[in-house]
């Protein structure tokens, strides 16, 4: 039988020239990429964070306000003073503050929120790795889920030879009425094996349309495997660099670092200057222009200990990061020796699978023609049948698993994604928005781009 997977090499991955109109992995892997709602949802994750960036630059700059408003009064005084007035007043006010000092505050919310931009950009790429392995898994099912229909049809076919040939044999007397019942028996299981086998792989073309956008048409042979590592330690040391949990809860360790820094910051003084412009007109009194400049220092001398729990709750935080840290190199470092393990016992089934095969073909061919000379009985052909049947299954199912696991293992290494693989595919741009957004625009040039660049995400 045909074997479906190639040698693990060096290189990066390279896929075989497909059949006319046949669909390739690499199809099914770009279509899943560009369809995918989880990507689209965590890229708009991204450039929310991206705002962050510029909201804390934003907090560095003046801040313009203006407000207008006008009342009518009416006043007087009773008595031999009756003296009675109306008015419309209209107040125009501008004023600016800006931050003069404060500490550090806003330098280390900018860094926050840049340290959270890089953890979000690492989310983004353990979602690519997550919707490349499943096209992966949705296309190699596929192709699975069809071999084995392809199977149990022939099985089928085979038994209702074989149940046509053994009523012959009835009807001359060389078998009995059991001898028929047995092979109409191994008809109706082979058929309900077969319906079952066509409802697998329709769940499996449905989960195709699922991760690629449309169902699957005739697939093309299975690519050879990309590489990976010449060892598990290889493999484990690629991990730790590269997969993106390892990346994004560093960078939030980064982070809740200088959010202790920033709750212990909060106790500092803060200075701010304003200035104020005024202007008032009233319909019979005329008009009053007021001008203002001050400086204001201002500092918490007594919160009722929210300050110092805001401290140790950024502390108790930090802690928190620093766990999950450490406990997500355990679990990269798990999933690494999990996807190691199952190539090397797949590589092992298929090794077997093999020998299994060619000694239950063997065996089948015998046990029929023994049976022709009636050595052998109908139950032992159907047996023979059904253990060739299970052999041929079971070796297509292991070279599925091979090829499925050594995904994973690129996955668990963190090299699963669309750049890695060379898809040919255009890759989403993590600097174009966040250049355009880091420094705060608000009706500019910089913002006339910004508004391409959302205008280009749109479509």
């Amino acid at each position: 039988m045909r074997k479906f997977w190639g040698v693990l090499a060096v290189g990066v991955i390279g896929f075989a020239a497909p059949a006319a109109q046949a669909e390739t992995l690499a199809d099914a892997l770009i279509a899943a990429y560009r369809n995918s709602n989880l990507l689209e949802q965590n890229q708009a994750v991204l450039r929310a964070a991206d705002e962050d960036v510029a909201q804390a630059v934003a907090a560095l700059r003046p801040v313009l306000e203006y407000s207008a408003g006008s009342q009518w009064t009416r006043s007087g005084v009773d008595s031999g003073f009756a003296t009675r007035s109306t008015g419309i007043d209209f107040v125009v006010n501008l004023s600016a503050s800006l931050t003069l000092l404060d500490f550090g505050r806003n330098r280390l919310g900018i860094a926050i929120a840049e340290e959270s931009v890089r953890a979000a950009r690492q989310s983004l790429i353990g979602v690519e790795q997550n919707v490349l392995l499943s096209a992966v898994r949705a296309y190699v099912d596929v192709s699975l889920q069809g071999s084995i229909v392809a199977l149990r049809e022939s099985n089928a076919r085979l038994i209702t030879r074989e149940l046509r040939a053994t009523s012959d044999r009835f009807d001359v007397g060389e078998v009995t009425r059991t001898d028929v019942a047995l092979a109409a028996a191994a008809l109706a299981q082979a058929r309900s094996a077969l319906a079952a086998a066509q409802g697998a792989l329709n769940v499996a073309r449905d989960n195709y349309k699922a991760t690629t956008g449309k169902y699957p048409g005739r697939l093309a042979a299975r690519p050879r495997l990309p590489a990976t590592a010449s060892s598990i330690d290889a493999a484990r040391d690629v991990a730790l660099r590269s997969h993106p949990d390892i990346l994004q809860l560093q960078h939030q360790v980064k982070a809740a670092d200088l959010q202790v820094e920033l709750a212990r910051a909060q106790v500092l003084p803060r200075v701010t200057g304003g200035l104020t412009f005024s202007e008032s007109s009233n319909v019979d009194t005329g008009g009053i222009d007021n001008q203002s400049a001050s400086i204001n220092l201002r500092q918490t001398i007594y919160s009722g200990g929210q300050l110092a729990s805001v401290q140790r709750k950024a502390m108790a935080l930090k802690d928190r990061q620093r766990a999950g840290l450490n406990q997500a190199v355990v679990l990269v470092d798990q999933a690494v020796g999990q996807a190691w393990s199952s190539i090397a016992v797949s590589r092992a089934s298929i090794a077997a699978g093999d020998e299994q095969v060619r000694a239950a073909q063997v065996a089948f061919d015998g046990v029929r023609e023994e049976a022709a000379l009636g050595a052998r009985t109908t139950l032992d052909v159907l047996d023979a049948e059904q253990r060739l049947l299970d052999a041929k299954v079971g070796q297509i199912e292991a070279e599925a698993n091979l090829y499925v696991g050594v995904y994973q293992l690129l996955s668990a290494m963190g090299l699963l994604t669309a750049d890695h693989l060379n898809l040919g595919v255009p890759i989403y741009d993590v600097d174009s928005y966040y250049r355009a957004v880091r420094n705060a625009p608000a009706h500019s040039p910089q913002g006339a781009k910004l508004d391409r660049i959302l205008k280009s995400i749109g479509n």
